[in-house]
C-alpha cells in the first residue's frame, strides 16, 4: 500500500513508522529540510511542501491513503483557519485522483460546552474556539466535497504521550493561579491515537465520523494533581477560580463518548485512563 502523511508531526509521524514497519510506502510532507533528512533515515520519502502554497502541494504522489494531520506551528502561522481550512482546499485540489481513503484528524473541540455532560457523534455542534470551528469547517468540506465517499473524519480528544504532558510545566513551576481545578479532560494517548488511525486505515473506512478518546475523562483537579504526585510535589493548594469563559478550554466542559469506535474497531487501548498514560510519559521524559 502507498500512504500519504500531510503533517507529519507528533501523531502524524507516529503512524508513517507503523506504516512503514508493514511494509507500505509512506510518502510525508514537511516544511523542513531537517525533518526530511531524519525521514529519509526511517525509510520514509519526505515531500518538501507547505500545504498553505497552493503551488507547493502541486506534485503530490497518486496514494492509497491520505492522513491529514497537520497540526498549528504558530511561530510560523497566524491563522489557524488559513492552515486548517485553506491548507485542506488547497491538497483536495491538487489530488488528480481521489484516493480510497481520505483520514482527517479533527477536534472534540467541535462540540463546544455541554456543563460536564456526555456527548457521542450525534450531538450537536458548536465550537467556541477558533480552532474547533477552523476544523468543522473543514469536515464541512470533506463531508460535501469530491472525496465525501472516502473520507473518514477521526475527532481527536487532547493528545498527550512522552514530551507533551499538558499543563506539566506550569505545575513544576507551581503557577497555581493559571491551573482551573473547574470541568472535565478529555485525552488520548498518542500511541493509542496512531494505533487506532492505522487500525481505521487497515478496515478502509470511509464515510463515518469517529471520537478518538480513551472514553475516562478525569476531572481536571484530579488529572493535575495525580501530575503532581508523579513528580513528588505536594498537594496543590486549590483555590476556586472564576467561572471559564466560554473562549477558554475550561468553558468547553464535556465528557467524550468512544462507545462508536470501540463498538467498530473493539478496545485498541494500552493506556485506558490517564493514570496509565501519565506515568508512562512522564517516567519517560525523566
Amino acid at each position: 500500500m502507498n500512504r500519504l502523511v500531510l503533517g507529519c508531526g507528533y501523531l502524524g509521524l507516529r503512524v508513517a513508522r507503523l506504516w512503514k514497519s508493514q511494509g507500505d510506502e509512506v510518502y510525508a510532507v514537511t516544511r523542513c529540510q531537517n525533518n526530511a533528512e531524519l525521514m529519509k533515515q526511517e525509510g520514509i520519502i519526505p515531500l518538501i511542501a507547505d500545504i498553505t502554497e497552493p503551488k507547493s502541494v502541486s506534485r503530490l504522489p497518486k496514494t492509497d491513503t491520505v492522513l491529514f494531520s497537520v497540526g498549528m506551528d504558530r511561530k510560523k502561522y497566524d491563522s489557524v483557519h488559513n492552515v486548517y481550512v485553506n491548507g485542506l482546499k488547497n491538497v483536495l485540489s491538487e489530488i488528480s485522483e481521489v484516493p480510497s481513503q481520505f483520514i482527517y484528524i479533527s477536534s472534540t473541540g467541535v462540540y463546544g460546552n455541554f456543563d460536564g455532560a456526555w456527548i457521542d457523534e450525534n450531538s450537536p455542534t458548536a465550537p467556541a474556539r477558533e480552532g474547533g470551528k477552523a476544523c468543522l469547517a473543514a469536515e464541512e468540506i470533506l463531508r460535501n466535497g469530491r472525496f465525501a465517499a472516502q473520507s473518514c473524519i477521526l475527532r481527536f480528544a487532547g493528545i498527550y504521550g512522552p514530551q507533551r504532558v499538558p499543563t506539566k510545566a506550569l505545575i513544576e513551576s507551581q503557577q497555581w493561579k493559571k491551573i482551573s481545578s473547574d470541568g472535565f479532560l478529555n485525552l488520548i494517548h498518542v500511541d493509542d491515537g496512531a494505533n487506532i488511525i492505522q487500525k481505521v486505515a487497515e478496515r478502509a473506512i470511509a464515510g463515518e465520523i469517529f471520537n478518538v478518546s480513551d472514553g475516562n475523562p478525569p476531572k481536571r483537579k484530579e488529572y493535575y494533581q495525580f501530575i503532581a504526585e508523579q513528580l513528588g510535589l505536594p498537594e496543590i493548594p486549590w483555590k476556586e477560580t472564576e467561572a471559564a469563559n466560554e473562549n477558554t478550554r475550561s468553558g468547553s466542559n464535556k465528557r467524550v463518548s468512544n462507545r462508536k469506535l470501540v463498538g467498530q474497531l473493539g478496545n485498541l487501548f494500552h493506556y485506558e485512563n490517564f493514570q496509565m498514560g501519565l506515568r508512562q510519559a512522564i517516567t519517560f521524559d525523566r
